[in-house]
């Protein structure tokens, strides 16, 4: 029995030793494979009851040889650093995450049919048909956004909301203006006694909905005292929308020039007539211009000393160099790009860009009993537990990297130095069975 035994053990270290070897060529073949993560072998031994004496404690009077069993694993949890690329849509999770992805060839089909893979890595690119995709034939899902920019909430426990992401090659797009922020100075000298009177004009540009370049221009028109009175501190402002020639009214806008807002916004009092409807806010102070199928938010100053300020009367000259606004006219598609948050942006040859999809970073509680498939991919398993779909960077899991892929988890020196020790232990094993032979032929003779 004890003879036969050490055979069969010797058989099972040479098979769990070849499993190990093919771990270890495994890892080295992929050492440069982004997203590869490193395979190892569990040994566990195995062990034969006493036949003669199975109830005793500790072993028994005669020892059976069981061997050893292996089991392969995989550590699907590590993180290999992140290599810089050129290309935008190179994608790669800084920290815990996958990226949700399906096949191209299931493209077309309902998102329930498709077979739905995770993977830490990939290089993305436009197909002919605007697919995001990996040479590989990986496409990315996504949650796709509105004309807007603005994604819906989604299901976070199913990939129902998810969708191939895709993107219109020859999209023309604009940008409507809806922020325009005037910050502005008034002189002083403007409102004191024996000035001229004379209005302080601005022209802003904004892009209407249809990317067309218009202008709304605001006057300024001081109050000037009295000979003797001191400085009225007052401005008339008039705001005209030179597309249509209609004026939001008049309002009366008063300086302080007090601590702790001095040169600041003290109140806003209006409109006075006007065709277009406006509403002044004096804790953002922000005013509302509806130009009907369009309203621009026009940032004028808070008449708190906390809040934001834009308009100011100082004593200086007329500035409104600080004049902005938002909005862009119609331009071509140019590319894409990623923030950290998971956002995918299109951009256009007219200098804006607008958020197209939403990758949300997938999470289970146990990365390590994920399905292993090919292409550096993962499948949701018993072992793995439920998946999760996060917000790029919320939770546990890491932002979304663009211009990046994750490196393979393989160290060349360790699996040479475990090439060597697996080496040495399977002639090892091989010895106990040439051990075995000569003493099972030195039985054999004893008959001669």
């Amino acid at each position: 029995m004890g003879i036969s035994s050490s055979l069969n053990a010797g058989v099972s270290g040479l098979n769990a030793n070849a499993n190990k070897l093919a771990t270890i060529s495994d890892n080295i073949a992929n050492s440069q494979t982004y997203g590869y993560k490193r395979a190892d072998v569990d040994f566990s031994s195995l062990t034969v009851a006493d036949a003669k004496s199975p109830n005793t404690v500790g072993g028994g009077r005669w020892f059976t040889a069981g061997g050893v069993k292996t089991n392969a694993i995989w550590d699907v949890d590590a993180k290999g650093a992140l290599a810089q690329t050129t290309n935008a849509t190179d994608l790669a999770i800084t920290g815990r995450g996958f990226l949700p992805v399906s096949t191209t060839a299931a493209i077309g089909q309902t998102t329930a049919e498709m077979p739905f893979m995770l993977t830490t890595t990939g290089s993305f690119s436009t197909n002919a048909q605007g697919y995001l995709t990996t040479p590989s034939g990986l496409v990315l899902l996504g949650w796709p956004a509105d004309a807007n920019g603005v994604v819906a909430s989604q299901p976070r426990d199913t990939v129902s909301g998810l969708e191939p992401v895709r993107v219109n090659l020859s999209s023309v797009a604009v940008q409507p203006t809806s922020n325009i922020t005037l910050n502005v100075n008034l002189p002083t000298s403007d409102v004191e006694a024996g000035a001229s009177g004379d209005p302080r004009v601005v022209t802003v540009e904004y892009f209407d909905n249809v990317g067309g370049s218009q202008t709304v221009t605001a006057t300024f028109t001081p109050t000037v005292p009295a000979t003797g009175d001191p400085r009225s501190n007052t401005w008339t402002l008039q705001l005209t929308d030179n597309a249509t020639g209609q004026s939001a009214g008049t309002y009366e806008i008063v300086f302080s020039d007090a601590p702790p807002n001095a040169g600041g916004i003290a109140s806003v009092t209006g409109p006075t007539g006007g065709t277009l409807a406006t509403t002044y806010d004096p804790a953002t102070g922000n005013m509302v211009l509806n130009l009907g199928s369009q309203e621009i938010t026009i940032g004028l100053g808070s008449t708190s000393p906390t809040g934001p300020q834009h308009l100011s009367q100082l004593t200086s000259t007329f500035s409104s160099v600080g004049v902005s606004h938002d909005g862009a006219g119609a331009g071509t598609f140019t590319g894409l790009s990623i923030d950290e948050k998971g956002f995918l942006h299109a951009t256009y040859s007219s200098g804006f860009s607008k958020v197209v999809y939403q990758i949300p970073v997938a999470d289970v509680p146990n990365p390590n009993g994920l399905k292993v498939l090919d292409n550096q991919c993962f499948a949701i398993s018993q072992a793995s537990g439920s998946m999760f779909l996060w917000n790029a960077g919320d939770g546990p899991t890491g932002g979304i990297e663009g211009y990046a892929r994750e490196q393979s988890t393989t160290d060349i020196a360790n699996e040479l130095t475990q090439l060597i020790q697996t080496q040495r232990a399977y002639s090892s094993n091989a010895k106990i069975i040439q051990t075995v032979d000569e003493m099972l032929q030195e039985t054999t003779n004893l008959k001669r």
